[in-house]
């Protein structure tokens, strides 16, 4: 064998000996690359709700990667007591069930500070989310009370900041279990009754306990 096809022989043979090498390096790093993303997802942590409503039962799965300081408000309030022994005041049957803050005789319940609104998180107001209450003219208001969309309510979403209609509410979490009881609510008669003009339901619809399961 001539020299020169000696030196390409001897080449190709280093050159496969480093890509036999290279592979298993390749897929180590690849498998270890793929952990690292499982890991990730799995301390994303999304704590779920029961709310035991004189309709049923029904159960949040909350999103504190997307909107932590709304999951921790309403958190706070769940771990207070708060919710129990409230109602669903606002029934609006093509549109949300809010809740949180009245008794069944209407009166309001004392609330901590404001927060600020959290509603250019990504998630938009759908049929079955939950998102944070807050008055129309005023963007970071958000308290105690929330609603849950009983239809795709986009009109609702984050589009700016430039006015408080525009910063949109901020959806915190979905629920996961009892849309039906959502859907049961949903369609209860309602009428006026102060302090409220409309939408009230004539025979209160009582949260009578809300439990952090996890």
């Amino acid at each position: 064998m001539r020299i020169p096809q000696l030196r390409f022989a001897l080449l190709c043979l280093v050159v496969a000996a480093l890509g036999l090498i290279a592979l298993p390096l390749l897929a180590q790093t690849t498998t270890q690359a793929t952990q690292a993303t499982e890991t990730a997802a799995a301390a994303v942590v999304h704590p779920r709700v029961e709310l035991v409503t004189s309709a049923g039962r029904i159960v949040i799965e909350l999103y504190p990667d997307k909107a932590p300081n709304t999951v921790a408000n309403f958190l706070a309030y769940v771990k207070d007591g708060h919710y129990n022994g409230t109602v669903f005041h606002r029934v609006i049957a093509d549109l949300l069930i809010q809740g949180g803050a009245f008794t069944p005789d209407l009166q309001q319940k004392p609330e901590r500070a404001a927060i600020a609104n959290e509603a250019h998180n990504g998630l938009s107001n759908q049929r079955g989310t939950i998102a944070a209450a807050r008055k129309p003219i005023e963007k970071n208001s958000a308290g105690a009370q929330f609603f849950i969309n009983t239809v795709d309510n986009r009109q609702f979403d984050y589009k700016a900041d430039d006015t408080a209609l525009n910063a949109g509410y901020c959806v915190f979490g979905r629920v996961v279990e009892g849309l039906d009881v959502v859907d049961k609510i949903r369609a209860v008669p309602t009428a006026a009754r102060a302090p409220f003009a409309s939408d009230v339901p004539t025979t209160p619809v009582v949260i009578e306990k809300v439990t952090l399961l996890q």
